[in-house]
């Protein structure tokens, strides 16, 4: 032990010295291959059992820190700093997980017995730990870089003088207990926000403290204020920020109009939703004299008011932004800005960027520039008030006369800018949105469909060609921004999708490189087909998500080379971040100094700013996604027991979702509650077999189903098949041995949630991550009020803009 030069130090410290860590990783570094126990113990003179017994300790806590590697033959080496994986865990409601360290591989698995020494959303460092029976990547966490920051929302429950909290978030496994003096007067039942105070341990649970309670769990409103909390949603506005907006008045100042463009006397308008209350967008267009158009696109011209550096801007930032709950919204600015200053509203000035455009009778766009303007809007229109006087209804048009000639022109500009549309290949997809009708108690009523009319396209035609100006005077000028890039879908989805089409009879033909006509070929197949929209499901799973990037890829779904989100700066912080870049180009190309937010960003701030912003995105659309399957499953508890039509929308190896054609709402018919027999599930025909019976059920099925039960808190509906249904026979059933029996006891599995239409006005076609584990079957060991199943699927309510 002599040799250790950190014996003093050791000796010090312990009644009963061994060998430092920095003597044992000098001697395996100095091996020319591993050690074994034995064999270090003999190399440090660990003789007697009691200094054994220390290094063994001691080398394990070295291994848990990724200090040295156990090998598969029962020896110690130096771990390499090259082996080590550092990522984001993902919890799953059995009590395993995933770490999520890299966008483009897969995500590695992590044993339930790890999980217990760790969270959701912990940020640690491991190694690969060998593949499961299941061919998974194994990942053993050495220990935790950024413990989990988020409180945790859940309920409170006292169970034999015990307080514990369990997690509204099934990712998360642990049940929390609450200390008397920590439960903040919290009672049976209540939704309340917990902060750890110690981390779990093996076999012992996390200790926390009850730092707010929302109220009870079935109050109005309560579904919102919980998925705020469980997915970290910014929704105060930081003293700051409450400070600096104070001095803003309701009107524009006269100074701020000086050196601008005065557009007042143009006949813009704002079309938008019935709903809407911030109008980013104003368009007006007239014919040229060679038979196209010139359109003006007026933007509202956040960057003026949004400076870079202040609270409002970081907070802009942080919230990157708008989310659109059923009859809530929490906006990215401030109400005096989002829905005052900013917000293009009839019969006031406002500032405002404008992309002016010359567009051909082909409807291609021949030249384009930007500039600072001040404008008025001359009305405020919605899209069904704009359809109704496009089809000719006398009331409105004698109402909006002086605007029915503008709006007529736009409608023609609309039809040419259509067919150019269609003449690249853009995929149109033909999304059904529903929307929650509230009564006075804030109870769903009822849902309804959202129909989209020619209206809703023609403000979408002209939202895209501002948006590629932006994108091609970005590139031009070889500015860093934020372009929105969809890249092409990658070969393994393709094959799927490729494989489930010729399934259901429709031949698709693809070169190596897919191009957007070939889905937009697709889709002309399917328009007059029953089962039309879950082939489009299918489509849209095949494709990647739309993201926000510096480097540019093209837009695959529009068939575009070039994209960026110029039009929603209200309530998109990518939109503010090319109006600052337009700003500055155009600011160097007139000589003068930027006055009104332009700005020149470097490459890292811009790779900065996608992540963040993507991010976000996700955010807001898992929140939302939430928010609509506690309120589908709250409406559907009132259906328990009654028969629907259905439409078979998913098939996976634990049963069907059905989705009930009335309301679009889905829900899970198990696969153990189907007929007696052994089912086989093939995947790429997206099928389940009965082995004996020779029973298919495919992905499209129309069947009667009964509403077996419903559980608000796991956001599970159960459903049950009753009745006749147009399932289709096997001639050969596979001989492959079933993994389920129908009558067996029932388990249950979350669903993945259909990606709908979100705010912005044009349509991105969006899937969810390729990553993304499919449902154990497996019921958790867990008390009866934690989540253990499925989610509704299918569309949710939001404001009438969709996002590309």
């Amino acid at each position: 032990m002599t040799e250790d030069p950190h014996y003093s130090r050791e000796k010090e410290k312990y009644e009963n010295p061994v060998a430092s860590r920095e003597y044992l990783l000098e001697i395996l570094s100095s091996s020319k291959s591993p050690l074994s126990f034995l064999d270090i113990c003999q190399l440090v003179n660990a003789s007697d059992e009691d200094s054994r017994i220390g290094v063994q300790r001691r080398l394990r806590a070295m291994e848990r820190e990724g200090q040295v590697k156990f090998t598969r033959d029962k020896k110690y080496e130096v771990q390499q700093a090259a082996e080590l994986i550092r990522g984001r865990v993902i919890g799953h409601r059995d009590g395993f997980g995933f770490l999520k360290h890299s966008d483009t591989e897969k995500d590695l698995f992590i044993h339930a017995a790890q999980m217990q020494t760790l969270l959701h959303d912990d940020i640690v460092e491991g190694t690969e730990s060998g593949v499961d029976r299941r061919g998974r990547i194994e990942f053993r966490p050495n220990r935790v870089i950024e413990p989990r920051k988020e409180p945790i929302v859940g309920r409170f429950f006292m169970e034999q003088g015990v307080s514990i909290v369990i997690p509204d978030d099934n990712r998360i496994s642990h049940e929390i207990v609450i200390p008397p003096e920590a439960r903040n007067s919290a009672r049976q039942g209540h939704v309340v926000i917990v902060e750890i105070t110690q981390r779990p341990r093996r076999k012992v649970n996390a200790i926390g403290k009850v730092i707010e309670v929302l109220g009870e769990h079935m109050a109005p409103g309560m579904e919102i204020e919980m998925a705020l909390r469980n997915f970290d949603i910014p929704h105060n506005w930081p003293k700051a920020v409450t400070k600096q907006i104070a001095s803003l008045t309701p009107e524009v100042p006269e100074e701020a109009k000086q050196g601008r463009i005065d557009l007042r006397q143009l006949p813009l308008v704002t079309i938008d939703g019935e709903d809407a209350r911030d109008f980013d967008d104003a368009v007006y267009c007239q014919p040229n004299e060679d038979g196209g158009w010139q359109l003006w696109v007026a933007i509202a011209d956040v960057s003026s008011y949004v400076k870079i550096g202040t609270a409002l801007d970081g907070e802009a930032q942080n919230r990157a932004t708008s989310v659109y709950f059923p009859e809530k919204v929490i906006p990215m600015l401030p109400e005096v800005l989002s829905n005052g200053l900013c917000s293009l509203n009839p019969d006031v000035d406002r500032l405002c960027m404008v992309c002016e455009m010359t567009i051909t009778k082909q409807g291609k766009l021949s030249d384009y520039q930007f500039y600072e303007a001040v404008m008025r809007s001359h009305a405020r229109l919605t899209y069904n008030k704009v359809w109704g006087i496009l089809q000719g209804d006398e009331t409105l048009n004698e109402r909006y006369k002086q605007h029915v000639p503008y709006l007529n022109d736009l409608y023609s500009l609309f039809k040419s800018l259509k067919t150019a549309r269609q003449g690249r290949g853009a995929i149109e997809f033909e999304t059904i949105e529903s929307k929650f009708v509230f009564n006075a108690e804030r109870k769903i009523s009822h849902i309804i469909a959202i129909e989209r009319n020619e209206a809703h396209m023609l403000i979408e035609e002209c939202m895209i060609m501002a948006n590629v100006c932006a994108a091609q005077f970005i590139e031009k000028n070889q500015a860093e921004a934020l372009f929105r890039i969809h890249d092409k879908p990658d070969e393994d989805r393709l094959t799927t999708f490729k494989t489930y089409l010729a399934e259901v009879g429709i031949p698709f033909t693809v070169n190596e490189t897919p191009s957007p006509a070939d889905f937009t070929a697709v889709m002309k197949k399917i328009q007059h087909r029953p089962d039309k929209e879950l082939i489009q499901t299918m489509l849209l799973r095949s494709m990647k998500q739309a993201v926000y990037a510096p480097d540019n890829v093209g837009h695959f779904g529009l068939a575009l080379e070039a994209y960026a989100h110029f039009t929603s700066p209200i309530r998109r912080y990518p939109d503010l971040v090319v109006h600052r870049a337009i700003k500055a180009i155009v600011d160097k190309q007139n000589g003068r100094k930027s006055k009104t937010g332009g700005k020149a960003y470097s490459v890292d701030e811009v790779e900065q700013l996608g992540e963040q912003c993507s991010m976000a995105e996700r955010r807001a659309d898992d929140a939302t996604r939430d928010v609509s399957d506690w309120l589908k499953c709250e409406f559907m508890q009132d259906h328990v027991g009654d028969a629907f039509e259905g439409v078979v929308a998913s098939v996976t190896n634990f049963g069907l979702f059905v989705r009930i054609t009335e309301f679009q709402i889905d829900g899970l018919v198990h696969i153990t509650s189907l007929p007696s027999d052994y089912y086989h599930f093939d995947e790429q025909k997206q099928c389940l077999v009965g082995e004996g019976s020779g029973m298919v059920y495919h992905l499209g099925d129309e069947v009667k189903i009964k509403v077996a039960g419903v559980n608000l808190d796991e956001r599970k509906i159960d459903l049950l098949i009753e009745g006749t249904t147009k399932a289709r026979a096997s001639v050969k059933p596979p001989r492959k041995r079933s993994r389920s029996k129908g009558g067996a006891k029932k388990g249950s599995a979350k669903s993945s949630m259909n990606e709908t239409a979100s705010k912005d006005k044009t349509q991105t076609p969006s899937t969810g991550d390729a990553n993304t584990k499919a449902p154990s079957t497996k019921k958790p060991k867990r008390t009866g009020r934690k989540k253990s199943g499925p989610r509704t699927k299918g569309g949710k309510a939001s404001k009438n803009k969709q996002r590309r």
